[in-house]
């Protein structure tokens, strides 16, 4: 599958939702990063935007990066409405082929399943290459298949934290797992209609 493919079926994804005015941000995103002194986070798949949205008002500055130009063209507009400009900087990535520079704080990835070809494992060391010593990996992934999720597919598998963690490969001298569960919550859809999901969620930090 080509980059244009998968540009177009994502901008397609947000062309058929509302343009959000204040998206919420993820729970999982608020419950790991609430406490923790704000810093330079990047935001892998931003979306609608409720995670670069929220971390900017927590103080963080943040860098939202996503294949789809109509996510970044509305989380651009969005950060300007909320007076938050300066705190997102929305870039096209599409993480096959490049990935953002710097380092950080606070790297998260939600959800970032696609139905194109993409090495996750590969795009999330880089990202944990990309911490600073003390910064953290939030990797946030379905564990079950809501009702609204543009993937129906009544055989996916969607790998554990910890397989998640053990295919990334990391040393264990310099990164560490802090947490790899699969908890249960009720979830609302663009539509809004709820559903009980459950979140792979992993949390590894840099230790040097």
């Amino acid at each position: 599958m080509s980059t244009t493919d998968a540009a177009r079926f994502w901008d397609g994804v947000h062309t058929d939702r509302p343009e959000a005015t204040d998206p919420r941000p993820n729970a999982r995103l608020t419950e790991a990063v609430t406490g923790l002194p704000p810093g330079e986070a990047l935001d892998l798949g931003c979306g609608a935007g409720g995670d670069a949205l929220w971390l900017a008002r927590q103080g963080w500055q943040v860098t939202a990066v996503d294949v789809s130009s109509v996510a970044v063209e509305r989380l651009t507009r969005l950060a300007v409405a909320h007076r938050a400009d300066g705190r997102i900087t929305a870039r096209r990535h599409d993480l096959r082929e490049s990935f953002p520079d710097g380092l950080f704080d606070l790297v998260c990835a939600h959800y970032l399943h696609t139905p194109y070809g993409l090495d996750r494992a590969g795009v999330l060391r880089s990202a944990a290459h990309r911490l600073r010593p003390g910064g953290r990996l939030l990797v946030v992934d379905h564990g079950s298949t809501a009702p609204w999720s543009w993937d129906q597919d009544p055989g996916v598998r969607y790998p554990s934290a910890p397989e998640v963690a053990a295919d990334i490969a990391l040393d264990p001298g310099t990164w560490t797992v802090e947490r790899a569960d699969s908890p249960r919550r009720t979830a609302a859809g663009p539509d809004g209609r709820t559903a009980e999901v459950t979140d792979h969620v992993l949390i590894i930090r840099r230790i040097r």
